[in-house]
This record gives C-alpha cells, structure tokens and sequence, in this order.
C-alpha cells in the first residue's frame, strides 16, 4: 500500500485528504499549521485539516516551520512513497521536496501559470477571469514553479465569491487527484513544464486590501466585494463605523450627479456613486451586527440615504 503524508490546513485542503483516506492509500501523517487562538477566549482553534485528520485517527503532526532541520526527522522517519499538498501554508525545503521516491505533489486552485501563489481564487475573481480551474503538479523548490500532471477547468459563475469559488475548486482538485495519483504513481504520466511566459503572480491577501476606494470603477469594486467574501471583505465607514459590502452589482451605465461614496435610492434601488457608474448594494453587515439586505437595514438606519461612505 502507498504511504502517503498529507500536507495542508483549511477548509480547502479537507477534500483532497478525504479523498485519499477513501482511496486505499496509506496516509501515515497529516501535517497542518500550529492550532492557533481565536475568538474572545483566545482558545487554541484546530486547523480544519486536523479536525478532518483527527475524526480518521490518522496522526498529526504541526511543525512551527518545516526550515527547521528538527522538524524534518519525523517526515524522513515515516519514508513516505508521496508527499500530497494542499495548501499547507509553508514553503517545502529541498530536504522534504526530495524525501518521497514519487515526489510531493501540490493540487493548485488555478491553471498554472496563471496565478501562481498564496490567494489564486481571489486573484482570478479579482481580475475577471471567466474561467479558472485546478492544477495537479510536482512540487519543484520555486512558489508553484513545477511541472503540470493534470489540470481541469471550471468556469466561474458571475455570483461567485472567494467562499463559493474556493469550495467548488477545493472538490474539483480533490476528484483530479483522485484521477491522477495512481496514473502517477504508476508511471503513466509524463509532467509537462509550465510556459513561464504565461506566469502571473499573486500575493497573500492584506486585511487592507478590502478596504473600498469610492473613486474607483463600479466593476471594479464589484470584483472586489465578491473576490473579499468572506475575509477581508470589502469594507467602508459609514459615520465613522465600519460598514461591510457583502453582496453588489455594478450598474456601470448609470450616472450620477453626485461625488463617489455618496449613497442614493433610484427606481427602487439603493447605490453608491463611483469613479465610473454606480455600485447596487444589495447586502451589508454593520460592525457588531448581523449582516442584512439593504431594505432590512434602511428599515433601521434611513440616515444612510445622503450620506456618503469613506467619509473621515
């Protein structure tokens, strides 16, 4: 039986470890991020892979960092056939990168080249890709440099968020690895370099980065409130108090005669003014509340109406 180690931490990573655990492989270690405290309490959260990983009784391991020489033993002590990855969080070393016969193989939220990086389903929504899809490679020592096994497409849908898109491409690369692991591991498959010419990049998402620019384009904002939900969701202020977008639309054909941020009801619709037509609220979550539809929170909060957002 194969001996496989698992790699990765969120939600993400949870079908693909699934996936191999109903697939007769022997996974021998999950490896996943250092709980880390969360809420009020600041009580020590388990990793989503964990709890999957502890529900199969398979061990886990969580290495502050796998840089350090200390943390590599217990990995070269379980002689792993495969290294599987799934956003793991951790830049692999060469040391790990070489310890499986069969390599570690990294299953990808895009089509690389395109997006390589931390925030791929972001970036693509971000940029108004209309398709993405999932990347099954060999893991080489650059940031999703390595050759391609397989890929598959899946086009994105115009309500797609970063939550929506992240879920349906963590099930579509968890059944491509279920299609390419054992053609893989049988040598049936040839990996194919990535065209580097055709490499773009993506960063880590900043909790900055969702904050709303009213002087921008309506689309451009609309991208943004969706790419953003859940975290770090595009935000604004609104008397002073943080106001979320959770759910807009561009009407990038209407005009408005009033300055960006400036919140007005047209033909029962509730806008914002932009730099380039206006942005439809549709859903938004004031700071300390439940989040709402913009008729449920005008019931509450009619001052919205004239003000403008962003304001100082």
């Amino acid at each position: 039986m194969t001996r496989v180690i698992f790699m990765g931490t969120p939600d993400f990573s949870v079908p693909s470890l699934v996936a191999l655990a109903n697939g007769g492989y022997d996974i021998v270690a999950v490896v996943t991020q250092p709980d880390r405290p969360r809420g009020r309490g600041r009580k020590l959260d388990l990793t989503p892979v964990k709890h999957a990983a502890v529900a199969r009784g398979i061990p886990v391991i969580q290495p502050r960092s796998l840089r350090d020489p200390d943390a590599v033993a217990p990995l070269v002590a379980l002689q792993p056939d495969v290294i599987v990855v799934a956003a793991f969080g951790q830049i692999l070393r060469p040391d790990v990168l070489n310890l499986p016969p069969s390599g570690c193989i990294n299953v990808h939220a895009s089509l690389l080249p395109r997006w390589r990086g931390a925030a791929p389903v972001q970036a693509a929504i971000l940029a108004g890709d209309q398709v993405t899809g999932s990347t099954i490679m060999r893991m080489d020592e650059g940031m999703d440099t390595g050759p391609i096994l397989a890929q598959a497409a899946l086009t994105i849908d115009p309500v797609d968020t970063g939550e929506t898109l992240t879920a349906r491409l963590s099930q579509q690369g968890a059944e491509l690895l279920t299609e390419t692991l054992p053609r893989w591991l049988a040598g049936e498959i040839s990996p194919q370099p990535q065209d580097q010419t055709l490499a773009t990049l993506c960063r880590p998402l900043r909790k900055e980065q969702g904050v709303i620019d009213w002087t921008h384009a309506a689309r451009t904002i609309s991208l943004a409130v969706r790419a953003f939900n859940p975290w770090p969701a595009a935000t604004t202020t609104w008397n002073g108090v943080s106001l979320k977008i959770l759910r807009a639309t561009a009407e990038p054909e209407l005009v408005l005669d009033q300055p960006p941020g400036v919140v007005v009801a047209t033909d029962g619709r509730v806008v914002v003014a932009t730099g380039a037509g206006v942005l439809r609220l549709e859903h938004v979550q004031l700071a300390g509340r439940s989040a709402m539809s913009i008729n449920d929170f005008l019931r509450g909060q009619p001052g919205l109406l004239g003000s403008k957002l962003g304001a100082a």
